[in-house]
């Protein structure tokens, strides 16, 4: 499927590149737990920040005070993420902070809360005036929201924080969830790149891993998308669903091509504490057998190597897009450093060097927010080299690493800074090094996530992550 405007690329969600409302575990939890034995286990592997959540605490909470009475640092983008906490179900692996029991008046009550956090944010010296580069709608699942309140939040937001202009508006969404009428409003409030969470088109196993929407609702959305025409259209799939096997893979992967969107972003399953399928197996009773590491990055390289043959680009370890100069603009800004205002129950936000997540419960954050009070329940005061390791690793992700402008931006040469990692990496066929560039193999790329926490300051090495 191609839409009729420009064409750039896109992220994606229900595992989502960059998860700024992700559930708190309170589990111990190993940086590189899940990935060091070919079995899948319990345990985060997607890497989104640095230093590790765990890190974190309510006592660093006046730095973001003081980062927002503050002017901004010259020439960093500034982003806005809005944590949709909302879906008709919850996924068996799902592990953001997402809600599947709030009515009508309740989600009114939720979008009240994130239009005043953000109408607070607004007044502040490092936000104030300052253009945004990108907004984000995230979930739980955006496309849940009514069309009342989706309207009622994009004019209470623009109102103080405009995003007339900016390069990209993108919006993550559950087939289930949309009709013609909503994709028109969400069209209307100026998105450009919808992300469309399909997964895997077997109804057995969208049903087996709790996915609200099953096959025919696919179908169903997709000439409606087409006739709006949105400027980018992303589908995400998921390699090792619990159920899957090897021709339903391949058929999902056939019919995605078939459809040809803008970009394809193709996560591996993961089972971080905090989901149903990780307490079914840590109690025995999760029926299925689960694809190991190995087998899940084959159906990853499988889904890149169609594409490829289809036309598409690599864009990162998980995206594939259709014009090689395609941008996904919050993907790209996120890390590479800019300043992103997570908002919502549970989001994480960057600013001035200051990390910090809001009230991660719901009656906390709402209290907190109608009250013009500050959300932030805890935070992280970065070094410049805590900047500079976080930017790296995310970056690899790439694919593909320029080195001059970390030499411009932290005056650091990263292929000595990180020399033993790198040539331990290098020698294991995972990277190449050059002067100018550091590439990652394919091997290296469909497993990237588990070589990030080589580069951790020592401290961190082993950490529980969130």
């Amino acid at each position: 499927m191609t839409s009729s405007s420009t064409n750039t690329i896109a992220k994606s969600k229900n595992v989502a590149e960059a998860p700024e409302g992700l559930d708190v575990v309170a589990r111990p939890e190993p940086a590189t737990a899940g990935i060091d034995s070919p079995e899948t286990d319990v345990g985060s592997v997607f890497v989104s920040n640095y230093p590790p959540y765990s890190a974190w605490g309510e006592e660093a909470a006046p730095a973001v005070e003081r980062a927002l009475a503050e002017p901004a640092r010259p020439d960093t983008p500034l982003g806005l993420y809005l944590h949709i906490p909302f879906c008709r179900k919850r996924c068996k692996f799902c592990y953001f902070r997402v809600y599947t029991d709030k009515n009508f008046d309740e989600i009114g009550s939720y979008v009240e809360a994130l239009c005043r956090e953000i109408e607070a944010l607004a007044k502040h010296t490092a936000v104030a005036g300052r253009p945004l580069k990108f907004v984000y709608f995230g979930g739980g699942t955006p496309s849940f929201l009514s069309v009342k309140h989706l309207e009622e939040l994009a004019s209470r937001v623009q109102a103080v924080m405009p995003w007339t202009g900016v390069e990209e508006v993108a919006f993550e969404c559950e087939p289930g969830t949309l009709t013609r009428s909503k994709l028109e409003a969400i069209r209307g409030i100026g998105v450009t790149r919808l992300s469309l969470g399909i997964e895997n088109f077997d109804d057995e196993v969208l049903r087996e891993n709790g996915r609200a929407h099953v096959s025919k609702e696919i179908w169903r959305c997709l000439p409606w998308i087409e006739d709006l025409g949105f400027e980018q259209l992303n589908i995400d799939l998921i390699a090792g669903m619990v159920g899957e096997n090897w021709d339903a893979w391949r058929e999902t992967v056939a019919k995605t091509v078939d459809l040809a969107p803008d970009s394809v972003t193709v996560y591996q399953l993961e089972l971080p504490f905090n989901t149903g399928y990780a307490k079914g197996l840590m109690d025995g009773s999760l029926k299925f057998p689960l694809a190991d590491w190995d087998l899940k990055r084959a159906w990853h390289r499988y889904a890149f190597e169609q594409l490829a043959e289809a036309g598409y680009h690599p864009s990162s370890a998980y995206t594939m897009v259709k014009e090689p100069d395609q941008r996904f603009v919050y993907r790209d800004s996120v890390w590479q450093g800019c300043d992103l205002l997570g908002t919502g129950v549970a989001s994480f936000s960057h600013l001035s060097g200051v990390h910090f997540q809001n009230a991660d419960g719901w009656g906390e954050y709402l209290a907190l927010a109608t009250q013009g009070r500050s959300t932030v329940a805890r935070a992280f005061e970065t070094t410049a080299d805590d900047r500079l390791i976080r930017e790296f690793i995310l970056q690899l992700k790439l694919g593909q690493l320029a080195t001059a402008p970390f030499a411009e931006k932290f005056g650091v040469d990263v292929t000595d800074h990180f020399s033993e990692p790198l040539t331990a990496l290098q020698g294991e066929g995972l990277l190449t090094v050059s002067e100018d560039q550091i590439q990652l193999s394919i091997e290296g790329l469909l497993r990237v996530d588990s070589l990030l926490p080589r580069f951790y300051a020592a401290q961190y090495r082993g950490a529980r992550y969130t």
